[in-house]
């Protein structure tokens, strides 16, 4: 895992208190993208309760990926806090391992490079 913060998990909550239990359940759940990379310096996960939205989608949670290379952004909506959480964690984590695969593809097979009419020196 990460040497200098292993798996640093910032849990805030908007309009909604945040119990010890819940904090908790995001971290167990957050913990699960940190097997993708050790690369991962800091996941920070927001959880918003607003009452005037349909009660579909009462709940949002959004997550923050803090990784070397672009950060990863995720955002979903649900009627229950720890169902959202649930598919917040499975949305970054299908991203994670998008962003694994392309990366892995990329180093495995290196573009072919065409010398067609270019004088290359001669070896001794």
């Amino acid at each position: 895992m990460n040497s200098q913060n292993p798996q640093e998990v910032i849990v805030s909550g908007i309009h909604l208190d945040l119990t010890p239990s819940l904090k908790f359940f995001v971290r167990e759940k957050a913990s699960r993208l940190f097997r993708h990379q050790e690369r991962i310096v800091r996941i920070r996960v927001e959880l918003e309760f607003d009452k005037q939205e349909d009660i579909d989608a009462r709940f949002k949670a959004k997550g923050h990926v803090e990784i070397n290379g672009p950060d990863l952004n995720a955002s979903v909506e649900s009627d229950e806090c720890h169902k959202a959480v649930s598919l917040l964690v499975d949305k970054l984590d299908r991203m994670l391992g998008k962003r694994h695969h392309l990366h892995k593809v990329k180093r495995n097979h290196p573009h072919a490079v065409e010398f067609n009419g270019v004088d290359l020196p001669k070896a001794v």
